[in-house]
């Protein structure tokens, strides 16, 4: 099992907007891949002041690899990407990825 875990460093406000507007769009694409399950996202806390530049992240569990490069290759993530990196300060430098395996 992969837990894939993404934060996102906003463009201001608008960039925060733009961010959240792409939530949808992956929840869809989780809902719709079978081995894709409980994507989550939200506000980042950072009660323990360690990510704090990341204000906005979200997680999905995939039960494999190949449930996740179905995820990474499907159209709607492919646009919803784009929309985050057009709106973290940076680009891609303004994301943060990590695929836990469990």
């Amino acid at each position: 099992m992969l837990h894939h875990i993404v934060l996102m460093d906003p463009d201001g406000p608008e960039g925060l907007a733009r961010i959240e507007a792409a939530m949808p769009i992956l929840a869809a694409v989780c809902d719709a891949l079978p081995g894709a399950s409980h994507f989550t996202h939200g506000p980042n806390r950072d009660f323990e002041g360690k990510s704090a530049r990341y204000a906005y992240g979200f997680s999905v569990f995939f039960t494999d690899r190949a449930a996740h490069l179905a995820y990474k290759a499907h159209p709607d993530h492919v646009r919803a990407g784009g929309m985050l990196v057009a709106a973290s300060k940076g680009g891609h430098a303004g994301i943060f990825v990590a695929d836990l395996e469990l």
